[in-house]
């Protein structure tokens, strides 16, 4: 194996300051249960803007960091304490950002819930994450990638695809005989679409823009599903007459928000995955008639990432994604920002 360099260029954020930095810090270490991956593709998310921006964050979070939360690459090294692993350096892996502590007195990770522990790692969110040449993870956190699979959709997988899955199978439960209304397909919402279309259910789909309602008369959806750029989503309701089981808002506006809760059927729920706006309002007396459910997702499991990458190697789910360089990355984060990319972006590196 070649020698690894001793520093590498990675972006950072820096407590107080909203612009990312590109600077050399040292190639990371693998602790005892770590890996060290040589990164492949790290996907560019939407809530890196708002991880730049907004100083009120968790108490794990550092001075310093390294960002990218979406990530693929190629084992590297082990750390001392691995000793019985099905993985082997030179493996592809997909990388779970947040593989929590594994602690069984871990308030979170006793209930199979690691993306919320606070106790563990987080990959780009507070701690250093993939935006470099490299980067360790916990082993607990890495999964196969499937031939078939790129990394730049293996990246992309373990967040975008990832907590659309997680959110329509686990959180909303949404079964073949129910009928679904979807706010937004960007990156996230067209991932769920096409979780939902592959589940059997019926999909009523909005979004603003016209080019992403094409997309979703591609995969399949009936025109008539779709509500036309302007419409209310209230009136194509009523007008068609439909009973809404569950309203999956991937935009979580003001808007979307109250919406969903005028457009969905008594005893049903409201899937809350976007988040735009900070605040919304929850119509007290509405709500208590109708008897709804709002429920509330974050992120996805490892359980549900290695369903994920078997789907898009099925050519089940197939992820929007186009290229980018990571030298490119506030460029990158500015044309997601302005609308100006339909779904995701990977920085891809050489391996």
């Amino acid at each position: 194996m070649a020698s690894l360099p001793e520093t590498m260029f990675a972006w950072r954020k820096h407590r107080g300051n909203p612009e990312p930095i590109w600077e050399e810090v040292p190639v990371p270490k693998p602790g005892p249960t770590g890996v060290l991956i040589k990164i492949l593709a790290s996907g560019v998310c939407r809530s890196d803007h708002n991880l730049l921006t907004n100083e009120k964050q968790a108490k794990w979070f550092q001075d310093k960091w390294i960002l990218g939360h979406e990530g693929c690459g190629r084992i590297v090294e082990f750390g001392p304490e691995i000793k019985d692993t099905t993985f082997q350096v030179g493996d592809i892996v997909a990388l779970y950002g947040v593989p929590g502590c594994g602690a069984s007195d871990c308030p979170e990770c006793s209930r199979d819930l690691p993306q919320i522990c606070e106790r563990g790692h987080h990959s780009g969110i507070g701690q250093d994450g993939y935006y470099a040449p490299y980067a360790t993870i916990d082993i607990r956190g890495l999964v196969p990638v499937p031939e078939g699979v790129t990394p730049a959709e293996a990246a992309v997988a373990t967040d975008a695809v990832n907590t659309a899955y997680h959110a329509i199978h686990k959180r909303g439960e949404v079964k073949a005989h129910e009928t679904i209304f979807l706010f937004g397909l960007g990156g996230l919402g067209f991932n769920a679409l096409q979780v939902i279309h592959n589940i059997g259910a019926r999909v009523i789909v909005s979004d603003i823009r016209q080019q992403r309602l094409d997309e979703a008369i591609k995969l399949g959806i009936p025109e008539e599903d779709i509500v036309p750029v302007g419409k209310s989503p209230a009136e194509f309701v009523a007008e068609k007459g439909l009973y809404i089981d569950t309203v999956a808002d991937f935009v979580g506006t003001h808007q979307t928000f109250q919406d969903a809760q005028q457009i969905v059927r008594r005893g049903g729920k409201i899937l809350c995955v976007g988040s735009i706006d900070s605040e919304n309002t929850v119509h007290m007396h509405l709500g208590t008639r109708k008897r709804l459910s709002f429920i509330f997702t974050y992120g996805g499991q490892v359980g549900d990432l290695r369903d994920v990458l078997d789907l898009i190697a099925k050519g089940v789910i197939k992820p929007q994604v186009a290229p980018g360089k990571l030298e490119d990355f506030p460029k990158v984060l500015k044309a997601l920002r302005d609308g100006e990319v339909d779904a995701r972006v990977a920085l891809l590196q050489e391996g």
